[in-house]
């Protein structure tokens, strides 16, 4: 993409509305812009973001077996009447009436209606298990909606819900969610630690929220500082197999790691003290495991092998896949600007031209672009006439983790300039090799 026809519109300032460092970034570096509290129109880079969380989410929900789907955004109050929760989830909840007198609300979370979909198909246990899923638009009607998209009124969400026939297949089915989701999390350059946590509204006993630590955390965490280095890596999960997923999941959850509302003190204090630490975190995503709460109260049954009519064991799991983007410009920033972990950033390098209109300038540039587009890597060329600090300075802002910057002088030498967004490094080398160079990286992803 040429910058001279992207739209791109950076703000030279800091907004005055915005109270940390993502909602500052994502408005200067053009991603979103709010259109009413809590509620953003999503701009191209923003939405190039976006795209890229969501189809790592999608991947790898299909990877562990999850099937996708895509429910509405309104749906019949009668339905979260039926669960008992129509009354009980308070004033968060949108409430609509149509033309027909006919109550609606628009949908926060999506239990009552996937257990709606799942009791007019499914009778039999030889249908389990399964799990279906969607990525989403919700809507929670926050009193104090702020920090740009970390809290907003309306966000992307994946949900997922699994029907289990008994109660071990559904913990395989949330253990099979927490694999899928430190995976997820991994590729977006992300540490989402899984802390026990509380349930809420959504109900049930087993439930683990994902965290990232940051200053600007809503919640306090208290952790064994040792979790933060348990990586997945590139093991070979076999979903099916509950021994090994199961281990994985042990691993992750046995060094303390706990939210303010579930910390146990006594426990925290057996920690040694140099691994005893307490931060801040940002919820990415959180797994419910909850019974039969709405399959009895939906009469969501099926038929065991027994020939008897048993409701389905149920657990629901979220990704706030909009939400994530602040947290990884949180996690990932500095004075300068965003810095994109290489899986989720809106273009893979950026090309800055130091001299538009010189020949040898304009020639290099746009080879290194048809070049990179052949290898599937569309570049964001920057050939706007303008001077070099400003191209500098708009890379450094939307935080592409690689540039490529050529000029007269090197080219005059046969080199153009690589460099990383992260270390601040550079190395000159052949337009070829700087190809390569970018090529490696991504291959792959």
């Amino acid at each position: 993409m040429r910058l001279s026809r992207y739209f791109l519109p950076v703000l030279k300032e800091n907004p005055a509305e915005a109270q940390i460092v993502s909602h500052r970034y994502m408005l200067r570096a053009g991603m979103i812009k709010q259109q009413a509290a809590g509620i953003y129109s999503w701009l191209p880079l923003g939405y190039r973001v976006l795209k890229r969380i969501e189809d790592i989410v999608h991947q790898e929900q299909i990877r562990a077996g999850h099937i996708p789907l895509l429910m509405p955004t309104l749906q019949p109050a009668d339905l979260w009447r039926e669960s008992g929760r129509y009354d009980d989830y308070g004033q968060e909840m949108l409430r609509i009436t149509d033309r027909q007198k006919r109550e609606m609300l628009y949908g926060p979370t999506n239990e009552e209606m996937i257990t709606d979909i799942f009791r007019a198909h499914v009778n039999s246990y030889k249908d389990l298990p399964m799990t279906l899923y969607h990525i989403q638009w919700k809507f929670r009607d926050e009193m104090r909606p702020r920090f740009g998209v970390m809290r907003g009124r309306e966000f992307l969400m994946k949900d997922g819900y699994n029907f289990d026939i008994d109660r071990e297949a559904a913990l395989h089915a949330y253990n099979r969610h927490m694999v899928s989701y430190l995976r997820s999390y991994e590729r977006m350059g992300l540490t989402a630690i899984p802390m026990r946590a509380a349930s809420g509204p959504i109900g049930g006993d087993n439930t683990h929220e994902f965290l990232v630590l940051a200053q600007t955390g809503e919640s306090e965490v208290f952790y064994d500082d040792r979790v933060t280095a348990l990586k997945l890596g590139q093991r070979d999960i076999d979903y099916d197999d509950r021994a090994q997923v199961a281990k994985v999941c042990e691993e992750f959850t046995t060094l303390y790691a706990r939210t303010d509302e579930t910390h146990d003190a006594a426990v925290f204090d057996t920690i040694p003290d140099e691994h005893r630490k307490v931060g801040r975190g940002i919820e990415v995503g959180q797994i419910f495991y909850f019974g039969t709460k709405y399959s009895e109260s939906m009469g969501a049954l099926v038929v065991n092998d027994k020939g008897e009519r048993v409701p389905v064991e149920m657990g629901s799991h979220g990704i706030g896949v909009s939400r994530l983007l602040g947290a990884i410009i949180e996690a990932s920033h500095d004075d300068k600007g965003i810095i994109w972990p290489e899986g989720v950033t809106p273009f893979p390098v950026g090309i800055v031209n130091l001299k538009q209109g010189d020949s040898a300038c304009d020639a290099a540039c746009a080879g290194l672009y048809k070049a990179l587009a052949a290898k599937g890597l569309e570049a964001l060329y920057d050939d706007r006439d303008e001077r070099a600090g400003a191209k500098f300075a708009t890379m450094d802002l939307i935080g592409l983790p690689w540039r490529i910057t050529a000029g007269p002088r090197g080219l005059a030498n046969g080199v153009v300039e690589v460099t990383s967004r992260r270390s601040g490094e550079s190395e000159e080398m052949s337009v070829e090799a700087a190809v390569d160079r970018i090529v490696q990286i991504y291959a792959g992803r």
